[in-house]
């Protein structure tokens, strides 16, 4: 198949792109650099080294003979995103290109409103460019566990039956977002529902949990092809802050009780379920959901197996609680169904002890990346 990645030089974005080229798919990559410059806005870093996106994609072809290409641009510049669609043709089009983090979406007004705009426009651009150049290529849409919420039912997979006052009706579930990030996503969703019943587009939503793992067999073969790791307050993941602190002799420091509960996958799971997505392509005028994620865990839980693996390992770590700076439930109910990608054939990679090891051992490798004043939390919803 020709797939496009959009956000191709991202987290999972550039893995993603790795693994289909390897599984042999035609992929090309759209990235504007954005999140590199994210970076240097937050005076922040990956942990891990990164090439840059020329010198990855150069090293991928002399190591397999396969070429990725790629085009920089911004998918909000619509005439950019119709030259590639045109040119490309693409059977499948992985849209990863997002702000991703709730955090930065609540800097300030001025965040939010980017976030925002880059992400509904963006993705309002790539609906319309299916419908006018390549009106049979299906949407692979990344969206997040995180527009559900955390509601005191079970979570459905994008739909739930609804019976009142004597009539049942099957409806989009309730959406209950945490942030103004989490809000684009609700607002991609609507947007792409209301795209495939007018226009017929094929779309798949990948409504996926927290990500966590580093690498993939394709990002292990030389460094240059080497995943990003973040770590900061604004872009890390609860889990990668923790192996952080353990290493730099930090308490591990979870946020108020630390009851929050959400879905997680491992990355080697991330590129998987966009495999089986784009090989089982949703119907014409189909808007289809995937809760993607294989584990749920709590903050807490998080911080006691990096705890255990971290105390093994010789390095003494303590857990803290601090307060709170978002705005969430600390303790809750929380139940959702995963499924459909089970069914088509998901065989989940699980967070193990020597997940974390291995995470870890590569942190301790790069310590002295580690811009210590960034792991702490400095951005409030309050």
């Amino acid at each position: 198949m020709k797939i496009i990645v959009a956000g191709g030089d991202g987290f999972c974005g550039w893995p993603t792109a790795l693994y289909l080229s390897k599984q042999g798919h035609d992929v090309a990559i759209i990235d504007n650099m954005i999140r590199r410059k994210y970076d240097n806005e937050l005076h922040s870093n990956s942990l891990t080294p990164i090439a840059t996106l020329d010198e990855r994609v150069a090293k991928w072809k002399k190591l397999t003979g396969r070429e990725i290409r790629t085009y920089r641009g911004d998918l909000n510049h619509y005439d950019f995103l119709s030259e590639v669609l045109k040119k490309e043709q693409p059977d499948a089009f992985a849209h990863f290109a997002e702000q991703r983090s709730a955090p930065y979406s609540m800097i300030d007004r001025e965040h939010a409103v980017y976030t925002q705009v880059n992400n509904v426009a963006g993705n309002l651009n790539v609906l319309y460019g299916i419908s006018e150049f390549v009106p049979d290529c299906h949407l692979i849409k990344l969206g997040t566990m995180g527009e559900y919420g955390t509601p005191n039912i079970p979570i459905e997979e994008g739909y739930i039956e609804i019976a009142h006052k004597g009539r049942k009706d099957v409806l989009p579930y309730p959406k209950q977002p945490g942030s103004f990030y989490h809000l684009s996503k609700v607002h991609d969703s609507h947007n792409i529902m209301f795209a495939c019943k007018i226009w017929g587009i094929r779309a798949t939503d990948l409504n996926q949990g927290i990500v966590y793992g580093l690498d993939t067999d394709e990002t292990q073969m030389d460094p240059v092809l080497s995943n990003r790791l973040d770590y900061d307050g604004v872009f890390g993941t609860a889990l990668n802050r923790f192996i952080i602190q353990s290493t730099i002799g930090h308490d591990l420091t979870v946020y108020g009780k630390g009851g929050q509960t959400r879905g997680f996958l491992n990355i080697r799971d991330t590129v998987r379920c966009l495999e089986i997505a784009a090989e089982n392509p949703a119907d014409k005028g189909e808007f289809r959901v995937f809760n993607q994620f294989t584990e749920k865990f709590s903050v807490l839980d998080l911080a006691s197996k990096v705890q255990k693996v971290a105390n093994e390992e010789g390095m003494e770590t303590r857990i803290a609680h601090l307060e709170n700076p978002r705005v969430e439930q600390e303790e809750h109910f929380f139940h959702a169904e995963n499924t459909k990608l089970k069914d088509l054939g998901l065989e989940p990679n699980l967070l193990t002890d020597e997940v974390i090891r291995h995470i870890l051992k590569t942190v301790v490798r790069h310590k002295d990346r580690v811009i210590e004043e960034n792991v702490l939390p400095k951005v409030s919803w309050k």
